[in-house]
C-alpha cells in the first residue's frame, strides 16, 4: 500500500495538462471487441483502472499496441471466450467496476459473455439490473451463480426492441448500446443516459459503421448492422479532473490554467462552482482559476440556503459532489450537499471533521457544511482514501491545511488520476509518494 505525505499551505501557480476522460476510456476500450479490425484510440489516460481493463482485453486475446503519448491500437481478431471463466480472469475482473462493460460487446458479437461481480469504489450499492434487463429485452438469457458471484449470459440471436430504462445509468446505457449495434432489427432506448461520454461512444460506433440516431439525447434509435469496421477515436478531456482542479485552486488560493477543456461539454460544472463563489475565467476554450482570499456561497433568490445536489446529465455529476463539499469548508456561508445516488459517498466527512471542518452529516445522503471563511485553517492529519473522488477531496483538503498530512490507500486515487502528485508538484505542490 502506498501513501501521500503532503505539506499543506502551498499556493500553486501554472498550467496543468488535463488527462483523457477515464469514464469515456472504459467505454470505448470495451467497444473495440465489436470488430475484428484495428481500432486506434488517442488521449488514453495512464491510470490504474484503464490499464487493468487493457490487461483484461489482452488476457482474452485482444492485441494491444502501445505507441506512447496516450495512443493505443486494439485488434480483437482472435478472442478466446473460454478465458472468461478462468480463475485469473475472475480475479482481475472483480477488482474493476468497468469490467461489466465487456458484457455488451461480447454478447453483441459472440452471443456469449460472463462476468464476476465487479469491484470498484465502495460508495454504496451499484446494482446491475439496468444492464441485464436491457440484455433480456434483446433476447438474451442469463444465470447468476450466487456462490461464486458469477453472471453467465448467452443468446442465439439478439433482436432489436423498444425499451424504457428504469434508470438513466451511464454504464448500463453504454452496455446496451454496444449489444444493440449488431442485433437484428431496430432497438429504441428511452431514458438513455446522455452524458458527453455516451455521445462520444455513439459517434465512435457510427464511425465504425453502426447506425445510431438521436445521439446526445435520451431517446436513441439503433438500426442493427451485420458487422463493424475499424476507426480512430480521440477521448475528451476528463471533466471530473477539470472540476477537481477548479476546487483545488479555490481551496489553496492558487492560480491554475487548464487549456482545451471542451467547455461546452462541462455542462453544469462551472455553474455549480460559481454558486460556491469561485470565479472562473473562460476564454478560447481555456479555463483560468485565480486564487481568491474569500469566496462566498450564493443563496437562492428567496434568501434560503444554497443546495448542491447531483443529477443525471445535464445535471451536476455525482463524481464531483465530494469536491464541492470540501471546497465549501473554507467558503463564506453555508450549503446543503445532497448526494442522491450513492448512500456511502459522504462517509469520508469524518476525516474532514477531524481536520477542523464544520460539517453536520444529516444522513447518508445529506451533509450541511458551515464555511469558516479561512478563519480557522484545516489541520494536517493521517487518513485513508476510501474511493477515487473522496481521495482527491482529501488531497485537496490536505494541500490547504496547516502542517503535514498523510493519505493512505492512494491506489484508489491512482485508479482515476494520472500521476497527480507529479503534475501538482510541477506547479508548486509538496506531495511525496511513499511506497
Amino acid at each position: 500500500m502506498s501513501s501521500f505525505r503532503i505539506i499543506g499551505g502551498r499556493k500553486l501557480k501554472g498550467e496543468i495538462e488535463i488527462q483523457g476522460a477515464k469514464n469515456e476510456a472504459l467505454q470505448v476500450i470495451c467497444a473495440v471487441l465489436l470488430t475484428s479490425e484495428k481500432v486506434t484510440i488517442n488521449n488514453v489516460p495512464n491510470i490504474r483502472d484503464v490499464n487493468n481493463l487493457m490487461d483484461l482485453l489482452e488476457l482474452i486475446g485482444c492485441k494491444v499496441e502501445r505507441f506512447g503519448g496516450g495512443k493505443f491500437s486494439f485488434q480483437a481478431d482472435n478472442i478466446d471466450l473460454d478465458v472468461i471463466y478462468s480463475d485469473k480472469y475472475k480475479k482481475m475482473a472483480t477488482s474493476l467496476r468497468g469490467s461489466v462493460m465487456l458484457v455488451g460487446p461480447l454478447l453483441g458479437r459472440f452471443h456469449k459473455a460472463g462476468i464476476p461481480m465487479p469491484g470498484g469504489d465502495k460508495i454504496g450499492r451499484r446494482r446491475l439490473d439496468t444492464h441485464f434487463k436491457g440484455f433480456l429485452n434483446l433476447g438474451a438469457k442469463f444465470e447468476y451463480d450466487e456462490k461464486n458471484r458469477l453472471y453467465s449470459i448467452d443468446t442465439e440471436n439478439l433482436t432489436g426492441t423498444y425499451m424504457l430504462l428504469d434508470e438513466a445509468s451511464i454504464t448500463g446505457t453504454a452496455n446496451i448500446i454496444m449489444a444493440s449495434v449488431l442485433a437484428q432489427g431496430v432497438t429504441t432506448i428511452f431514458n438513455a443516459a446522455c452524458e458527453p461520454y455516451i455521445l462520444q461512444l455513439c459517434n465512435m460506433l457510427n464511425s465504425m459503421g453502426a447506425k445510431i440516431q438521436g445521439v446526445g439525447s435520451n431517446l436513441l434509435t439503433i438500426y442493427g448492422v451485420e458487422k463493424l469496421g475499424g476507426c480512430e477515436h480521440t477521448l475528451l478531456p476528463d471533466m471530473i479532473e477539470i472540476g477537481s482542479f477548479i476546487g483545488l485552486a479555490a481551496m489553496t488560493q492558487s492560480e491554475i490554467l487548464m487549456r482545451n477543456v471542451h467547455y461546452k461539454e462541462l455542462g453544469m460544472i462551472p455553474e455549480v462552482f460559481s454558486r460556491l463563489g469561485i470565479k472562473i475565467v473562460h476564454a478560447n476554450d481555456d479555463i483560468l482559476v485565480s486564487g481568491q482570499e474569500i469566496y462566498e456561497i450564493e443563496r437562492f433568490i428567496d434568501g434560503s440556503m444554497m443546495t448542491i445536489s447531483d443529477a443525471p446529465w445535464p445535471g451536476f455529476t455525482p463524481d464531483l459532489i465530494s469536491i464541492a463539499l470540501v471546497v465549501a469548508t473554507q467558503a463564506r456561508g453555508s450549503v446543503l450537499i445532497h448526494q442522491k445516488m450513492f448512500e456511502s459517498r459522504l462517509f469520508f466527512v469524518d476525516k474532514l471533521i477531524d481536520m477542523g471542518a464544520q460539517i453536520i452529516l444529516c444522513d447518508p445522503h445529506r451533509a450541511t457544511v458551515i464555511g469558516n471563511e479561512r478563519k480557522h485553517k484545516l489541520r494536517g492529519i493521517r487518513m485513508s482514501s476510501p474511493d477515487i473522488r473522496a481521495g482527491v477531496a482529501l488531497l485537496i483538503a490536505a494541500m490547504s491545511a496547516d502542517g503535514i498530512s498523510v493519505i493512505d490507500n492512494i491506489e484508489q486515487i491512482d485508479r482515476g488520476y494520472q500521476r497527480i502528485d507529479e503534475r501538482l508538484n510541477a506547479i508548486g505542490a509538496d506531495i511525496e509518494r511513499i511506497n
